[in-house]
């Protein structure tokens, strides 16, 4: 099973940085290059502990859904969300906030596994796991710059 490791440093507080994370509008606004929009469970605001959220989106020339649930939280330290249904065979995504001097370690720990045994393995390997680490990196970076200047106030408040 693939494991994307990201650490992301962001210059902000980490209640922040974690609130930002579970903001389903900042969420949208990062994979808007996918048509991403939330069509069912928590479709705005932010994402609780035993929430779901179902996203459709274009991605590798199809429309996917894909409903995931937030599965554990510990406020402002980590939360996990995980694949309730979609076209993976498993999907866990846990976030973690290091609180450090000058700000946050952002840390994704993605994993994931798909279908169709050894093509899928070749397929992780040939293309998707740089495909979802790119996914994660634009994320990401949104995150850092909402978290790192005054646009935070307009997601969180």
């Amino acid at each position: 099973m693939p494991t994307i490791h990201l650490t992301t440093f962001i210059a902000a507080p980490a209640d922040r940085v974690f609130d930002l994370c579970r903001s389903i509008e900042l969420h949208r606004k990062s994979m808007a290059h996918t048509g991403e929009e939330a069509i069912a469970g928590t479709t705005n605001g932010l994402i609780g502990l035993d929430e779901t959220v179902t996203w459709k989106a274009k991605h590798l020339l199809k429309i996917r859904i894909l409903k995931s649930k937030i599965v554990s939280m510990a406020r402002p330290l980590s939360f996990t969300d995980e694949m309730v249904s979609g076209d993976f065979k498993s999907l866990r995504h846990e976030h973690h906030f290091k609180r450090i001097d000058n700000g946050t370690l952002l840390i994704d720990l993605f994993h994931f596994e798909t279908p169709y045994g050894g093509l899928g393995k070749l397929v992780n390997q040939l293309f998707l796991t740089r495909y979802m680490k790119n996914l994660l990196e634009t994320r990401n970076g949104m995150i850092k710059d909402y978290a790192e200047t005054e646009k935070w106030k307009f997601i969180l408040d």
